[in-house]
């Protein structure tokens, strides 16, 4: 049997980082305390006019090349998660294949929103474990300042820019331990872009629309209920995982979330402090900061999970 292991991260942000009181300054009706009192965040970054979803996720995708030392040619499967491609067609994983040099790896993109990336590492997790692939660029990439209502301070002020990615390859033993995925579109209204294009024109809600509070309790719940399934199916006790790098949604849902699990804080990654929401790209940025830093070493056991708009849900349960 074939299974899949991390050989490569990597990460990018835009720009330099902007503070609460930079917002402030630009006129949104915050400060830092209520910021920082309510979601952890204290800084995040903002892509340039111009700059796109593949821009982002192209630098992303080549640093974990760099560190996997793999060839760019070699990658057989290009999977993005992304809400804020940079078309609406062609997909965001094509154009990112095409700036790598990379022709006839199979290339697509999955939208779960900020449960994208481990929808994307589980997909590309079964490619390798069936023998149809071998190398997989697994990429989460986001420009969502796009699609931000800058008046809502209720929403603009937590998110974020910015791209992870990370390089899997075939392997005789196991790096992904187990996975799943979940959905439920009844609960579609709490969180959302209720818009669309059409003959031209912009129709309905071209802005993010959030029912924080009911977010809040559905996510934790989720997020606790998956992470104990993908322990099961590995047959690892929470108590036994090394790293749990949760979507960096804001800091409540992060320790609510470990506390369910009864995971010490100590081994929680937080990088929300510092980035923000990323959505999709929030899970792999801060994986790639923890395995640069020394924190994440091999042989240690990474417990990843998002939870976004849909609602979707998902985890992956790791060994370095």
């Amino acid at each position: 049997m074939k299974y899949s292991r991390v050989a490569g991260t990597g990460s990018f942000l835009p720009g330099p980082p902007i503070s609460n009181l930079d917002l402030a300054a630009r006129g949104i009706d915050t400060d830092d305390e209520w910021i920082v009192t309510r979601t952890g965040i204290r800084t995040r970054h903002l892509a340039e006019p111009g700059v796109m979803a593949s821009d982002l996720g192209l630098e992303a995708a080549r640093r974990s090349l760099a560190m996997a030392a793999v060839d760019p040619a070699a990658i057989d499967l290009i999977i993005v998660a992304t809400s804020t491609p940079d078309f609406i067609f062609p997909s965001t994983a094509c154009l990112i294949q095409g700036k790598l040099g990379n022709k006839g790896a199979t290339a697509f993109d999955v939208q779960a929103v900020c449960a994208g990336f481990a929808y994307a590492l589980a997909i590309a997790d079964k490619f390798i474990a069936s023998g149809s692939h071998c190398k997989a660029l697994v990429i989460g990439t986001e420009v969502f300042s796009r699609i931000l209502d800058w008046q809502d301070r209720g929403t603009c002020v937590l998110f974020g820019d910015g791209a992870g990615a990370l390089v899997l390859e075939a392997s005789d033993a196991p790096g992904i331990l187990a996975s799943a995925l979940h959905a439920d579109g009844s609960q579609s209204g709490i969180l959302n872009v209720p818009g669309q294009i059409s003959g031209g024109r912009v129709c309905g809600d071209p802005f993010l629309r959030m029912d924080g509070q009911a977010v809040f309790k559905f996510a934790v719940r989720v997020l606790a209920e998956v992470a104990e399934e993908v322990c099961a199916q590995a047959g690892v006790p929470a108590a036994g995982i090394d790293w749990l790098i949760p979507h960096q949604a804001n800091i409540r849902i992060i320790e609510a979330t470990g506390k369910k699990l009864g995971v010490d804080r100590e081994r929680v990654i937080v990088t929300v402090d510092h980035h923000g929401n990323t959505s999709a790209a929030s899970i792999p940025l801060a994986l790639d900061e923890a395995v640069r830093d020394g924190r994440i070493r091999s042989g240690q056991k990474v417990l990843v999970e998002g939870v976004g708009g849909g609602f979707t849900w998902g985890a992956a349960l790791m060994q370095f």
